[in-house]
């Protein structure tokens, strides 16, 4: 391992652990090569160095039942000696830099280059400048003291795009601060839980250290590499380091070894950490990345090949830069296409642009033109060598003229207009129970036209409660006396809930006095514990009888058993297996049931029917969940063969049936009623009987009792949607979806098969955009599918997380509405910013280009134009794009994808807006000296002073564009533009923080700004002028759009350019029944090939500067990235578990090939 050194990380801890070595009874450097072997190996080493994983610990100095002592002393000496278990982020990108980038802007270079020439000629000052036959005759105007004042309007232009290239670069300053805030929470977010004298502890995951007991369930993202010490059932997902997608299963004698960022899909266990932060496998492989390509490639031999599952798996949140970088690479690995405004925007933006170059070059091209036609044909003046200074500084001049209209043209501001109102959005969502992963999700949540939900704990409070019980023959609608119950029935009812559920679900008391208990860990057990606790029995003396360790076997709960089954060893040798699970799957292998007495008897299909009938049908349609408890005794010789499931999971008696409600939330009929109206349809996708379902659904306003809708099972969908080959067919989904509101009893693959189906579908003009909501592990493939996934942030799993968009801090449905109510209000917000710079781009650039054509001179200088370029970019960006959503948005449908960005009323406004300015403006130039009696402004000579004619101009101009500030805040042409303006702060300060300046500018600015001091009546016309722009636009509200056929729209997305070639591809690589033909080793192959180059180029920009924030969260995307380039067998979209989301008839070789 000696290619790590370039690691200062690394260096430090070798040193150290010379130092300190014997303190414990193996280096890290042991461990660290220890944790590289796998399976059999590992256990073979384990055996002849240590002797066994008992050993291991006492050589770590810690226990496994109680865990580390936990002192302050111990912790730091364990950090000192085996590191820290945290990968150090890339630094961020200095100020320095990010000035330099916002220098590298087109525009602003041509600027710059123009003001050096023209302070460079402006300090020439050639032997022929006294003589009066060089320039055209207003040349003659100039005395002594001007042309000393030369410099100053280089020197101006020069200060303004210091201004602009610092404001940009403090925006994305902040911005990446804010990135990395919000990161940190995400980090800090994550806890782990581990054993510390004896107490379970949850801490944070950089502070587990070497020697940690850590205890490990279903769902986990293991945050360090350890050796798995017991457990049961244990299953993991490993394909984010070895490109395996088999679930391989861990044991103390065939392979112990635990990996950091690997995912546990099944079982629980306690592992006992061995190598964390930089040592850990994911953490070499984060040096690596950090270290260059050699390396990559020894490494990669030993981390065999790899899978892409991962690289889309830990998605980093949103490097650093912005960029397009950033843009190429999060197309890649995120998201399929573009999000909807991102397309719209780039194509405006060009189009902008393109019509801007051409006026500024007609611009040029005209003065001069007309320059050197005056000059040489008109006067007939000859070109004497010692004029020339003087025509190349008029050229200049134009040139910084077209200059400057091509920069009033090119609306830069759009990026940080974008930019602001998302990093706004996501900052203010944070407060409404949205923590946003990547940043377009929050306005793709904007169109979104599909949610489908999870039921517990999304729709519901996931508060579990037992109301109805049905024991001994007896159906009790509400909690029975505990002396109504036998005492053998109670023993074993007792025993059957304390020990058959993760020992890790507690009820604890309630925090406030007054409140209800805690509920801590898998809340159905929690709602059976509570069964207990309600019958006055006790638990916990159950438990510390027969404690986790003693636990003869454990059949884990998991989507395709739908059961629970835990067997212990009686007393007398004998065993006892003890079962819950979904009461139709569990009544199914009970062939007794106890009876009043307490005794068994025989429970035949006919009672079960009656059963299903009289008691199971009631609970579900009222909206309880059904639980079945039973037990079934086996004898100690010949023992069971245990794994052979289907033979031990049958004959049991049934103890008792209980019906659990989960209440629905009190806020979510409301919320889904919301959605509706805003023309979102809601649909219930829930592993929950169709009955409890349905009667959930009619609570929450799902389905409307009366209305035409579908509820389905899972079989019933699936057989709907197959062909007679057992393909899934795209026409058959779309006969069923849009009807469907309730998907009952699904798998994770039907739910993920569902969300593709809606996206995939042409059935309606516009194509859906679906927002999905998931917690648990298997739900990974469907919130990566979904245009928005929402991971739960309390029931969550860390997989769901990883694979989400935005993650419900509450888990709450109600803050959906907020996600969806935020992206309405970014679109519109960017369009408010759009309607208003428009206007003053229009009008900016006609005026400079018919002043020029006119007057050789632009009425609207250099400098001037950037600071209105100034106010229209940065300021009105940071005021339109910081306004608070409304309720009011809720009441349109989505705008999807074919809308374009600039509605007709919108381009009414900007047109009849720009038409009232521009005729002002010329008024003013051609005959507002008479109008003010001033000196006229036109037609002065180079480096003339400023006059009072074109500083009204200007002045006029810039209050115009304030008062139109105030119209654009409003685009679907209300009247009222002044509605709820004091809610916007922000608004506030920057009109009249605007306003404030432009008086300093126009009274003090002079020479640099070109203006003179006004009047106070002069002053008084101008703002009168301005305020005109409000009447006016009520003159342009009253004007019907739909009169106005002629006017046409603008940044619309087509249906082609939707599809970009690579989605094409993709397209095709995601038929089931294809890669069903092919071995998936080959699918792999081919899908790698064909990324390799979007791969390289993730590489390289990780190596740029994408942030390696995410430490260990994320680690495992980077890992895969870095190999996928060594190794072209990368496809970036497999989902999180193939195992899941292949087709369930994939013959068992197959599966096996890939």
């Amino acid at each position: 391992m000696g290619d790590m050194t370039n690691s200062d990380f690394y260096s430090k801890n070798q040193r150290n652990e010379s130092s300190h070595g014997g303190d414990f009874g193996c280096t890290l450097e042991e461990l660290r090569s220890l944790m590289e072997l796998r399976g059999t190996e590992a256990v073979v080493k384990i055996k002849e160095t240590y002797g066994d994983t008992e050993a291991i610990c006492r050589r770590l100095k810690t226990s496994p039942v109680e865990g580390l002592p936990g002192t302050a002393s111990d912790l730091e000496k364990r950090k000192q000696i085996f590191g820290q278990n945290f990968i150090p982020p890339k630094k961020p990108k200095t100020f320095l830099q990010l000035v330099w980038e916002a220098l590298q802007d087109v525009t602003l270079i041509i600027l710059e280059i123009a003001a050096i020439i023209s302070l460079g000629l402006s300090f020439y000052h050639p032997p022929g400048e006294s003589s009066e036959g060089c320039a055209t005759a207003q040349a003659g105007a100039e005395d002594e003291g001007e042309a000393e004042a030369g410099w100053i309007e280089g020197a101006a232009i020069l200060l303004s795009v210091i201004c602009v290239v610092l404001v940009t670069a403090f925006n994305d300053w902040s911005k990446e601060k804010q990135f990395r805030g919000l990161q940190s929470r995400i980090e800090q977010e994550q806890k782990f839980t581990v054993v510390r004298a004896s107490q379970v502890v949850q801490i944070p995951v950089a502070e587990i250290v070497v020697g940690d007991i850590a205890q490990i369930k279903y769902g986990d993202l293991l945050p360090a590499d350890g050796l798995f010490i017991q457990g049961n059932d244990l299953k993991i997902d490993e394909s984010s380091l070895t490109g395996e997608s088999d679930q391989v299963r861990k044991s103390v004698d065939k392979d112990p070894m635990l990996l950091s960022g690997t995912h546990v899909m099944e079982g629980s266990g306690r592992m006992v950490v061995t190598a964390v932060g930089v040592n850990s496998q994911t953490g070499i492989i984060f040096t690596l990345l950090g270290a260059g390509g050699e390396e990559e490639e020894k490494k990669d031999k030993k981390a065999k090949q790899q899978d892409g599952a991962a690289a889309m798996e830990m998605q980093p949140l949103k490097s650093a830069e912005g960029g397009d970088a950033d843009d190429k690479k999060k197309a890649n690995m995120h998201k399929k296409e573009k999000s909807v405004l991102q397309g719209k925007l780039t194509k405006l933006a060009v189009q902008i642009g393109k019509a801007g170059l051409v006026m500024s070059a007609i611009t040029v091209i005209i003065l001069v033109l007309y320059f050197t036609v005056d000059t040489f044909v008109v006067n007939k003046k000859p070109w004497l060598p010692e004029c020339t200074p003087v025509y190349v500084q008029y050229f200049v001049k134009f040139f910084i003229i077209g200059v400057t209209v091509l920069v009033v043209a090119v609306p830069e501001g759009l990026p940080l207009a974008v930019t602001i109102s998302l990093a706004y959005s996501v900052k203010k969502m944070m407060k409404d129970n949205n923590l946003v992963r990547h940043l377009d999700a929050c306005e793709t949540m904007g169109n979104a036209t599909a949610i489908c939900s999870d039921k517990t704990g999304t729709l519901t409070t996931n508060r579990m409660t037992v109301v109805q019980a049905y024991i001994g023959d007896v159906h009790y609608k509400e909690i029975p006396e505990p002396s109504s119950i036998n005492a053998k029935t109670m023993e074993l009812l007792v025993h059957a809930i304390a020990i058959n559920s993760a020992y890790t679900t507690k009820i604890l008391p309630p925090e406030k006095e007054g409140a209800l208990p805690r509920q801590v860990g898998n809340k159905t057990e929690c709602g059976l514990l509570g069964f207990v606790m309600d019958l006055k029995q006790d638990y916990e003396s159950v438990r510390s009888q027969m404690p986790e360790e003693k636990l003869y076997k454990v059949y884990t709960f998991n989507s395709v058993r739908k059961s629970m089954s835990t067997v212990i060893k009686l007393p007398d040798e004998s065993f006892r297996m003890y079962s819950k699970g979904a009461s139709e799957i569990v009544l199914k292998k009970c062939c007794k049931i106890l009876t009043g007495a307490g005794e068994p008897r025989v429970f035949r299909p006919r009672d079960r029917d009656e059963m299903v009938k009289k008691v199971i049908e009631p609970m579900a349609c009222d909206g309880l969940r059904t639980i079945c408890v039973g037990y079934r005794d086996f004898p100690s010789s010949p023992e069971p063969d245990w794994d052979n499931e289907n033979d031990i999971l049958n004959d049991l008696t049934c103890i008792c049936v209980v019906g659990i409600e989960d209440p629905v939330r009190p806020e979510v009929p409301e919320a889904i009623r919301k959605c509706q109206r805003a023309g979102i349809t809601v649909r219930m996708v829930t592993g929950d009987n169709i009955n409890t379902a349905r009667a959930i659904a009619i609570k929450c306003g799902i389905i409307h009792p009366g209305e035409d809708f579908l509820c389905l099972e899972g079989k019933e969908f699936n057989r709907r949607i197959r062909n007679e080959k057992g393909e899934i067919e795209q026409e058959r989904i779309d006969k069923i979806w849009p009807k469907l509101r309730v998907l009952a009893r699904s798998s994770p693959t039907d739910k993920h098969t569902l969300v593709k189906g809606i996206i995939d579908s042409t059935h309606t003009e516009q194509r859906q955009v679906v927002a999905v909501t998931g917690d648990g592990t298997n739900d990974g493939p469907a919130l990566k599918k979904a245009d928005v996934g929402f991971a739960m942030g309390i029931a969550g799993t860390d997989v769901a997380k990883e694979a989400s968009d935005i993650i419900l801090t509450d888990d709450n449905f109600s803050s959906i509405v907020k996600a969806v109510m935020w992206g309405r209000n970014v679109y519109d917000s960017i369009s408010k910013f759009l309607q208003f710079q428009l206007t003053v781009n229009v009008v900016a650039v006609i005026v400079a280009f018919t002043g020029a054509c006119i007057t050789q001179d632009s009425p609207l200088k250099a400098v001037q134009m950037l600071w209105v370029n100034l106010i229209m970019d940065t300021f009105a960006s940071l005021a339109l794009a910081t306004e608070p959503p409304t309720e009011s948005l809720l009441l349109r449908k989505p705008y999807g994808r074919n809308k374009p960005l600039i509605s007709r009323t919108m381009m009414k406004n900007i047109l009849g807006h720009a038409v009232y300015q521009l005729t002002l403006i010329f008024t003013l130039l051609f005959v507002g000296e008479k109008m003010f009696q001033i000196d006229s402004g036109r037609n002065a000579p180079l480096h003339a002073p400023p006059s009072e004619h074109y500083t009204i101009i200007f002045n006029t101009f810039v209050m115009m564009q304030l008062f139109n500030e105030i119209n654009a805040r409003k685009i679907h042409g209300e009247r009222n533009v002044f509605d709820g303006i004091f809610r916007n702060p922000i608004f506030c300060t920057i009109v009249l923080g605007t306003f404030a300046i432009q008086i300093v500018i126009v009274q003090f600015g002079g020479k640099p700004f070109s203006c003179a001091p006004l009047q106070l009546d002069q002053w008084m016309w101008c703002i009168f002028i301005g305020l005109g722009e409000l009447v006016w636009g009520q003159v342009i509200a009253t004007i019907p759009t739909s009169r106005l056929k002629f006017l046409k729209e603008a940044g619309r997305l087509t249906q082609k350019e939707e599809i970009p070639e690579e989605e094409l591809n993709e397209d095709v690589e995601e038929i089931d029944h294809a890669e069903r033909e092919l071995r998936r080793g080959q699918i792999l192959w081919f899908r790698g090939l064909n990324r390799i180059q979007t791969q390289i180029e993730v590489v390289n920009t990780f190596k740029s500067g994408a942030s390696f924030q995410g430490a260990l969260r994320r680690q495992s995307s980077v890992t895969s990235q870095s190999q996928d380039v060594a190794n072209l067998s990368s496809p970036s979209r497999v989902s999180l578990s193939n195992a899941l989301s292949s087709p369930t008839s994939l013959p068992p070789a197959a599966a096996g090939q890939g």
